[in-house]
């Protein structure tokens, strides 16, 4: 597939940009899709929900070379964007989200968007650090929570600091 140019149309941009947010939320729905078929003892069907799930990555992927997105660039100027784009999630995005829940009376929506701003919070730090030390071979394990993601750098919570979920709500990242 050709690389990304230098100008792309208006709608087909729009276009990219909305088939990567559905083929991306394909993505994670067909995993989520796969975890509950497991629960449910249907392995096969989760194997195949988790195969359709990496197609729509490849699908999205795909997308982003087009628009030229970050998976073209360095590793250093990807750490740089993702701390941007946390950054501004947290600072921006997120806390607009909560005062529109909470004037809607959404309080479900308020807790999700809370977490997810408090947990961003913490990304934008985890992406710092590894800009920071990115020449220095650092080894660290990472545990994120199955409740709100809250990301730990190093070591497995006893309980997490954003929503309060115990270790066992952990998992390893590998």
């Amino acid at each position: 597939m050709a690389g990304a140019r230098e100008q792309i149309g208006e709608k087909t941009r729009k276009h990219l940009y909305e088939a990567f947010v559905g083929e991306a939320k394909a993505h994670i729905r067909l995993l989520a899709f796969a975890r509950k078929a497991e629960v449910e003892g249907y392995s096969q069907i989760a194997k195949l929900f988790r195969a359709i799930a990496a197609a729509e990555e490849v699908h999205a992927a795909s997308h982003l070379r087009v628009l030229g997105e970050a998976i073209l660039k360095s590793t250093e100027e990807n750490l740089s964007f993702s701390f941007e784009r946390e950054t501004t999630v947290n600072e921006v995005t997120y806390p607009q989200f909560i005062v529109d829940a909470e004037e809607e009376g959404e309080q479900a929506a308020t807790l999700s968007f809370t977490y997810a701003r408090d947990v961003e919070e913490g990304h934008a730090r985890l992406y710092k650090k590894a800009m920071d030390h990115m020449l220095q071979d650092q080894i660290s394990d990472y545990y994120v929570c199955g409740v709100c993601g809250y990301t730990s750098d190093g070591h497995l919570p006893e309980e997490c600091p954003v929503c309060g979920a115990k270790s066992e709500a952990f998992r390893k990242i590998e």
